[in-house]
């Protein structure tokens, strides 16, 4: 069943309220899903500089002098945020692709990274999910979250939304794709690889695929339309921008609202409730095989 929602400010001096507002919105989903929570937010970024959101079961252990060890293999600054079993490392950007390698090899788990993102995920209710992690005071320009029914992969904290495949790029997704082992094997032989067996993550991949190969938001939306089969209401975050769209069929529960300072996505219309000027927000129901995108 599963309860996704999502958020985009349009002005900035509502950033420092997205955390709370967020957190509002995905505890009112909880019932869509009780086993895991996620959310990603996109906050400020220091120019030249990328961050990666990593996780481990044994966070006191694994964050022990992580920073100094991965700065000293790197040659480069690292500096570090321990948030619960998530820590969110940042570093010079043309760092990336060896740091990630060599936490990989610590044995640490990737939730995502990029110049503005931030992923926290973890297992259990979106309430103690949001607490561990202080996701309630977290600032910024958009963010989307999930609270997952796993119906396609265990319940683990890898099985968990949102899913991340490429740089400021994450994925939260309702409902079941019928093709992901193929498109799997298709974005395998691109050389996009996956983490999960979880079918979101080869949406995430999808989308992350056709922009890596010059599309825009909007077309790689569309896109899966045609190359994704099953039922499927997506929503996705880039650096810049928040894109929903819902499978032809449209058989899972979407509603929209927008006012002049955010655009806002949820499974239910009650997670709207305690946002701002929701009184007098556009609402709508996003129309299938329609997409909806929204950049700065």
């Amino acid at each position: 069943m599963c309860g996704i929602v999502g958020l985009f400010l349009k002005k900035d001096e509502l950033r420092p309220k997205l955390g709370g507002l967020l957190t509002d919105m995905l505890i009112t989903m909880t019932d869509r899903g009780p086993d895991s929570a996620g959310i990603a937010i996109y906050g400020d970024e220091v120019s030249g500089r990328v961050k990666i959101s990593v996780q481990s079961d044994t966070p006191k252990m694994a964050f022990a002098d992580l920073d100094n060890d991965l700065s000293a293999d790197l040659d480069a600054p690292v500096t570090m945020k321990i948030l619960d079993t998530h820590a969110v490392l940042s570093l010079p950007a043309e760092a990336e692709e060896k740091a990630i390698s060599l936490l990989e090899e610590k044995g640490l788990r990737i939730m995502g990274s990029g110049a503005s993102m931030e992923i926290y995920k973890e297992v259990g209710l979106p309430k103690d999910v949001a607490a561990r992690f202080g996701l309630r005071d977290m600032g910024g320009s958009h963010g989307i979250g999930h609270t997952r029914m796993a119906t396609e992969s265990a319940v683990t904290t890898m099985g968990a939304h949102p899913f991340s495949t490429a740089d400021d790029q994450c994925l939260v997704h309702n409902g079941s794709l019928s093709n992901h082992n193929q498109m799997r094997r298709v974005l395998a032989q691109k050389g996009v690889m996956t983490r999960s067996e979880n079918d979101t993550e080869v949406g995430a991949a999808y989308i992350s695929s056709r922009i890596a190969d010059g599309a825009s938001l909007g077309e790689a939306l569309e896109g899966t339309l045609d190359d994704l089969d099953g039922f499927f209401t997506f929503v996705t975050g880039t650096k810049n921008g928040f894109g929903v769209v819902r499978d032809p069929i449209a058989c899972k529960p979407a509603v929209m609202a927008e006012t002049d300072d955010y655009v806002a996505f949820a499974s239910e219309y009650r997670a709207f409730a305690d946002l701002p000027d929701i009184d007098g927000a556009r609402v709508w129901e996003p129309e299938p095989a329609t997409v909806y995108f929204w950049e700065r």
